[in-house]
């Protein structure tokens, strides 16, 4: 159902009428970052944004930020991410934080980091809606046999975790339509509203963008790590963390160079032997200070079409702008 604040007759789709959201974009969970202030500018931009319930582990504090982000989202939809690795929400939590975000009364989760199934019983009789993101096709059939409303898949240009296969976005949504039934959405190296155009042309109900978005004005970062972002391209990216198969494409800094030396050197080197260069402490510094030259800072792609810090709404209107100009040369040249 179409949120009253929010009507285009263009964006008509599973995940606008889903979400009631004017632009068929999600605004993926960004771990220490998609707090209140960045997800309810996404609400107030008329696409979706989901608060990490990892960056909140007390459920209080979580309440409270959901709190919060209701009061500044006027009336706008926006939901919470959990992401269900191990490291961020430990497995005997995991139950207890869905729990706490049906208590908030809250209508829409994103879930990653592995099947959501065991948990869908007590998200289903919330009422809540499921959207479930994967790093490759095989995954969204997956999730789509255990019962998720929608799935979400990132290509190999995402920044974060594209997952092992490595296949790209545009392969991807190339073979989605065929195999899946429910809506999806694509994302990895996502930045123009052109993108969102071919994405919709293909059968995707929408795409999810991160990268393009860390250099809002609303997100609460150091002006020197989005001045970073801007002066990095595409080719500024590194993927490490491959031989503990937990593979992240980040920033290339000190630390992806010390890291793929370290796992180039010892394959066998296991996760503890990293854990002193990939530990979120460390990368949840530059937030902080500005200094990207240390840590793991998940950046895809997508960091080719940065540009400025601006509010997000901003970002958004010249996604859509972008968007709807590249319908309309697919419609001229139909």
């Amino acid at each position: 159902m179409t949120s009253a604040n929010f009507e285009h007759p263009i964006f008509d789709t599973p995940v606008t009428r889903t979400y009631g959201t004017k632009v068929p974009i999600v605004a993926g969970g960004l771990q220490w970052l998609a707090n209140a202030d960045y997800v309810s500018a996404a609400a107030r931009a008329g696409i979706m944004g989901f608060i990490t319930a990892a960056s909140f582990p007390e459920a209080e504090d979580l309440k409270a930020e959901i709190e919060r982000c209701r009061e500044l989202s006027d009336g706008n939809p926006f939901g919470v991410n959990v992401s269900m690795l191990p490291k961020l929400v430990p497995g005997e939590k995991t139950a207890d934080v869905f729990r706490t975000i049906a208590d908030c009364g809250i209508k829409f989760v994103e879930t990653s980091g592995r099947s959501p199934e065991a948990y869908l019983p007590i998200l289903k009789d919330a009422g809540i809606t499921v959207l479930h993101k994967v790093p490759s096709l095989r995954y969204a059939v997956k999730a789509q046999s255990v019962g998720v409303d929608m799935v979400s898949i990132v290509g190999a240009e995402c920044g974060g975790h594209p997952g092992m296969d490595m296949i790209g976005s545009m392969v991807n949504a190339g073979l989605a339509d065929e195999r899946l039934t429910i809506p999806w959405l694509i994302g990895g190296g996502i930045g123009r509203g052109s993108q969102l155009a071919a994405a919709l042309v293909m059968g995707a109900s929408g795409v999810v963008i991160g990268t393009r978005f860390l250099v809002a004005e609303e997100l609460q970062a150091h002006p020197g790590y989005k001045q970073a972002l801007i002066d990095a391209s595409e080719l500024d990216t590194a993927l490490s963390m491959t031989s503990v198969r937990n593979t992240v494409r980040s920033l290339r800094n000190e630390t992806t160079e010390t890291v793929i030396q370290l796992e180039r050197d010892n394959p066998e080197i296991g996760i503890q032997g990293l854990l002193k260069h990939v530990s979120g402490a460390i990368g949840r510094q530059a937030y902080a200070t500005g200094d990207v030259s240390r840590g793991i800072l998940s950046a895809g792609h997508a960091l080719g079409f940065v540009d400025k810090v601006e509010p997000l709404a901003e970002i958004v209107n010249r996604l859509e702008a972008d968007a709807l100009g590249a319908l309309k040369r697919l419609n001229t040249a139909a």
